[in-house]
């Protein structure tokens, strides 16, 4: 009988620990930023980068981000399925147009989900 309680109590912690982290806040600084950073402001930095020459869209920073591109916004806050960026990165736009560009390069899944995780939180600077 005891050993059913400790098990009982042990998987009741695991589902709660697990719960947890699924509704952790995703940080723009922390969480979005370095992939950004990583993978997409070689071409999306004004004034040279290609990415921002034909589109306008820096991602230097959250508010630069969040303006979007001379066509409009690319991040609706809460709303990842109509986002752009999230279209784009997750290739459900044309294929010419998936980012990053590099083809043999895409986002981990992983990463996507973060991004996807972020905006679904809606989009923070934090």
């Amino acid at each position: 009988m005891k050993y059913g309680v400790v098990f009982a109590w042990s998987v009741i912690i695991v589902l709660v620990l697990s719960g947890c982290a699924a509704l952790r806040v995703v940080s723009f600084q922390r969480d979005v930023y370095p992939i950004l950073e990583d993978r997409c402001l070689d071409c999306h930095t004004p004034p040279k980068g290609k990415g921002y020459r034909k589109t306008g869209l820096s991602m230097e920073t959250h508010q630069d981000l969040m303006r979007g591109t001379v066509y409009g916004p690319v991040v609706k806050p809460g709303d990842p399925k109509h986002s752009v960026l999230l279209m784009l990165i997750e290739g459900r736009a044309d294929a010419s147009m998936r980012m990053p560009h590099k083809k043999d390069k895409p986002l981990p899944p992983e990463q996507i989900a973060i991004i996807r995780r972020w905006i679904s939180q809606g989009a923070s600077d934090n």
